[in-house]
């Protein structure tokens, strides 16, 4: 019966913000598209300016490596679709399109998390165990966490598609949303969702509120030792090499935490395109803003950008 029913949808459209004015697409998919850009050219810039400067080539900025890798993927898995929906009305996407979209949707994002655990794990024993810090957190040991966090990611998403993808879907097969996911697909099965939403919730919170709790409980940690330093600069010093990482997990986790808590805590309602809004800003805020964080916040590429930029100048001046 599910695999009947299955077949009378062959493929999914996506509608993206339901209350725009098609006035506006031509607007929006601009807006979109400059994003896209930014994204790619920020996180370019520094895969640029870490091959080929030989001292970035240390565990933090393999870690950044990382989250910058994810963010490109992540921004090309979600926004040339809703992009070419809006400037060229080609909001279609095949079935298993859809499903695969799916997959990495909640796969790049799982990863940033467990990035950011790794992350929050290298500043903790960096400022509470210092003299230690050579000792344990090895290379071999972040390429151990760092393979780990792709290959656990993947597991719990792969397992959402594999259950989501034999429902029987009969009826709509409009998906409002920017992107597929797991919600805003399963809510079109002909069938009672609860079975398959509840597991989906758990695994989710278990990826967001896992890495979390220890980032909280490392940061809190670090601000109790760098308490216990007697110079006052020395505390300037110490808490500013963090001050990089706070921002970018603060990036990620506080709008995540405010729609959460809005919606289950407090019973806030939003309307669909101010969610929708909402769910794209900081999807897509991160990795926009995290290459500003990483150039402007990280007193090491700071120093190569100036060290870079005053070459430029020279060479512009002899030339003249």
């Amino acid at each position: 019966m599910s695999e009947t029913n299955k077949s009378f949808i062959t493929e999914f459209v996506i509608v993206g913000f339901p209350g725009l004015d098609p006035h506006y697409y031509g607007m929006v998919s601009a807006l979109l598209f400059i994003v896209y850009l930014a994204i790619l050219g920020g996180n370019t810039a520094f895969l640029v300016v870490f091959a080929t400067e030989q001292g970035l080539h240390k565990p933090m900025y393999f870690i950044i490596l990382n989250l910058v890798l994810s963010d490109i993927l992540f921004s090309t898995t979600t926004l040339p679709k809703i992009i070419a929906k809006y400037w060229f009305k080609a909001g279609t996407i095949s079935f298993t399109g859809c499903f695969v979209q799916m997959f990495f949707v909640h796969y790049f994002g799982s990863i940033n998390s467990y990035i950011l655990l790794i992350m929050s794990i290298d500043r903790y024993v960096a400022i509470c165990f210092p003299l230690r810090y050579p000792v344990i957190m090895k290379n071999s040991t972040f390429l151990i966490l760092i393979i780990t966090a792709w290959l656990v990611s993947s597991t719990g998403c792969l397992m959402m598609v594999i259950r989501a993808y034999p429902l029987p879907y009969c009826s709509s097969n409009t998906i409002i949303h920017c992107f597929c996911d797991h919600i805003s697909i399963t809510r079109l099965a002909c069938t009672d969702r609860t079975p398959y939403a509840i597991p989906a919730l758990i695994s989710a919170m278990v990826v967001l509120l896992v890495p979390l709790a220890f980032i909280i409980f490392s940061y809190l940690s670090i601000i109790v030792a760098v308490m216990r330093i007697s110079s006052t600069k020395a505390r300037v010093k110490t808490f500013s090499t963090c001050s990089g990482q706070l921002t970018i997990i603060a990036l990620y986790y506080i709008p995540r935490i405010f729609v959460y808590m809005s919606s289950s805590v407090f019973g806030i309602k939003f309307n669909t395109d101010l969610r929708l809004t909402i769910i794209l800003l900081y999807s897509l805020s991160p990795p926009m803003l995290n290459p500003l964080i990483y150039f402007l916040r990280t007193e090491e590429i700071k120093k190569i950008l100036i060290t870079r930029l005053s070459r430029l100048k020279i060479r512009a001046h002899s030339d003249q």
